[in-house]
């Protein structure tokens, strides 16, 4: 393989990445909300090329989810369990609310059915199916007008005999079909249930979308598409298509290993992530590698798939500043999106992160991808406006303060995944990326008092090129219950074959075998939910016991070594090394454009608040072009930082040098 494309999709710009016979070429341009297929195909004809293989860092199945825009579902459970996403755990997110209101369920109620049938916890049948009902059901549900059907039958991950005839019956239809036993074969019936239903809801949604990307490649002669999973693997468009679930944190998993990837290379293997958009930012903790959960959860609703663990919150370039009823700014989640995007790209009305950066003089109004987009400073100081009654009319303070409010909500972030899991950030270095991260960086170490930040040589189109960079992957899973103990081993056996052997057969059509890797969900017996831990090749389970027990003390203080563990499900994940190695040797060594070192580097008045926040004063920071500085540059704050994907503010107290690769490696001077 010679040239890969890696694509994301944003809420504002699609990114791209071509590594082309070990050099890298990027490109940014509008992403196209209703139909994101568009802007890839549109991508693809302004770089030229015709890659060997597309991967894609995909929010359809995302979108679909958060604005209820999937199709209509129906569901099938065992007698007297059809309200089971209505009861669900009696969770509540608002604990101190008086009035609660739980979400919606995504399956209509006169969409639940129930099937007789019945099998016993070990997958033995108590009562039998009936066909005839098996095809009613189906009836049933298409007459009902439903587009995609969710199996989800007690204990069919034990036994999938009977959810397998509804395969029989619903293919000869147009129904979508979601089976329990192959979507999520893991005990819980809830979490089953709902991530069944995820994957029907969102399956003819992603399977037309694929459709229609994957022919547009094609009429253009690229004979491969692959998209992101949420554990940062990738899959062929036919297995994305049959498994959506698997793709709800596609983006934001693409974004995060491409972040570690970078950082790691440039030896800074305990990094946080902080991946900033025009939507949203997503931020991940990576001690060493890059962590990892069995279960995500997504607006109102948690699946049971792997995932890289990645905290969001509504805060990017584009989320859209206002006043509550009480008077107090905010800022997000909303965003302007692509359409009409930030008041100072020429159409959107609404005050945004990027309008207030732009009035700042932190976001030079000729620095838009590469200079080809020019900004509109008067119509972003327009649409601050609103806010300036509350400001002394100081059209700065008000920008400052709506930077003030998302850095607030983007610290807040970081917290979650460092400080409130035991981690001291100051031991970390913080990774900016996405078209907005380097704008705001140096302002979120202040507040967390990180040591450092490192910009990539490409930190807005790094969720591309995670995309680009990413293993094929297959992961299968199958609950057990038994105790980890020598009686247990023969079953433990059989249940890690199984799932070796379907993880092995998902990648069968590959050119090369794929790297098995194995793993145990484990807890300690009485406990209710599990730790998983990863099992070597000899199946050694007193390593397996002691490994789970050092990871327990990590994760919550204690661990004991006397009380009994039970295995709960074995994983496999099928692995095929993909392009990283060569793709980051390609960052190390790509020189920079042929672009001039000029001999004294342009300057721009920036606003900086004064320390008491009620003030400030504009001072000059020098103009430097990305590709233009060369290794071992020192750049001394304020300065600003242009290049195609992103702009970087490197603030006053911080010193900026460029390393062997071409990031940027900012420290406090």
């Amino acid at each position: 393989m010679t040239s890969v494309l890696g694509v994301d999709v944003g809420g504002t710009f699609t990114d791209f990445l071509l590594w082309d016979d070990g050099a890298l070429r990027i490109h940014k341009q509008p992403s196209t909300p209703d139909d994101p297929a568009r802007a890839v195909l549109e991508g693809l004809a302004a770089l030229g090329v015709v890659p060997d293989l597309v991967v894609h860092g995909s929010t359809v199945a995302t979108n679909a989810v958060l604005e209820r825009r999937g199709a209509r579902t129906a569901l099938v459970t065992t007698e007297g369990m059809r309200d089971l996403l209505r009861i669900g755990r009696q969770a509540r997110s608002a604990l101190y609310a008086l009035e609660p209101e739980a979400p919606a369920p995504l399956v209509d109620p006169e969409l639940a059915f129930e099937l007789h049938a019945r099998l016993r916890p070990d997958g033995s049948v108590e009562l039998a199916p009936d066909h005839s009902e098996v095809r009613n059901l189906v009836r049933e549900a298409e007459e009902a007008g439903a587009e995609a059907l969710a199996v989800s039958l007690l204990y069919a991950y034990a036994n999938p005999a009977i959810e397998e005839l509804f395969d029989q019956v619903a293919s000869p239809t147009g129904l979508y079909l979601a089976l329990s036993s192959r979507v999520s074969p893991e005990y819980r019936e809830v979490e089953r249930t709902t991530t069944t239903v995820l994957n029907a809801y969102v399956g003819p949604v992603m399977a037309g979308y694929l459709d229609r990307l994957a022919g547009g490649l094609a009429a253009r002669g690229v004979p491969a598409l692959r998209i992101v999973q949420s554990d940062g693997g990738t899959a062929d468009a036919a297995r994305a298509a049959a498994l959506p679930v698997a793709t709800l944190l596609s983006g934001p998993a693409a974004g995060a290993a491409g972040a570690f990837a970078v950082a790691r290379d440039a030896g800074f293997p305990r990094a946080i992530t902080f991946d900033m958009g025009g939507t949203s930012t997503d931020v991940a903790l990576c001690d060493g590698a890059l962590p990892t959960t069995p279960e995500l959860a997504i607006g109102d609703f948690t699946a049971r798939t792997p995932a890289i663990d990645v905290h969001t919150v509504g805060a990017g370039g584009g989320s859209i500043a206002r006043l509550d009823a009480g008077g107090a700014l905010r800022v997000g989640p909303h965003s302007a999106g692509a359409d009409p995007g930030p008041a100072c790209y020429g159409r959107g009305h609404d005050c945004t992160v990027t309008d207030a950066q732009l009035v700042l003089g932190r976001l030079p109004a000729r620095a838009l991808l590469g200079g080809t987009m020019r900004l509109d400073e008067r119509r972003a100081r327009t649409a601050l406006a609103p806010f300036l009654s509350r400001f002394g009319g100081d059209p700065h303070r008000a920008a400052q303060a709506v930077l003030d409010v998302v850095t607030a909500n983007m610290e807040r972030a970081l917290r979650v995944v460092s400080v409130h899991r035991g981690y001291d950030p100051r031991e970390f270095t913080l990774v900016a990326s996405g078209g907005a991260g380097p704008l705001h960086a140096c302002a979120l170490a202040d507040a967390l008092d990180l040591p450092r930040v490192l910009v990539p040589r490409y930190p807005g189109v790094l969720a591309a090129l995670g995309a680009a960079a990413g293993d094929v992957t297959a992961t299968h899973a199958r609950s057990v219950l038994r105790p980890l103990d020598a009686a247990s081993l023969p079953a433990l056996r059989a249940a890690l074959d199984a799932v070796r052997d379907a993880a092995a057969l998902a990648l069968a059509d590959t050119p090369q075998p794929a790297a098995l890797e194995c793993a145990l969900d484990l807890r300690y017996a009485g406990q209710s939910f599990e730790l998983t831990v990863a099992l070597d090749a000899a199946f050694d389970l007193d390593r397996a016991r002691r490994d789970f027990d050092a990871l327990h003390e990590a994760r919550f203080g204690h661990h004991d070594p006397t009380a009994p563990v039970e295995v709960v499900t074995a994983r496999a994940t099928a692995r095929l090394p993909g392009v990283a190695d060569a793709l980051l040797a390609a960052l190390r060594t790509t020189p920079p454009a042929d672009a001039p070192r000029a001999p004294q580097p342009a300057t721009v008045d920036v606003w900086i608040a004064d320390a008491s926040g009620t003030g400030g004063k504009r001072v000059p920071a020098a103009l430097h072009a990305r590709d233009a500085l060369r290794e071992d540059d020192r750049l001394a704050g304020p300065a600003i930082v242009t290049q195609l994907d992103t702009t970087t503010y490197i603030a006053p107290g911080w010193l900026a040098r460029v390393d062997a690769a071409a990031n940027l490696v900012l420290e406090r001077a």
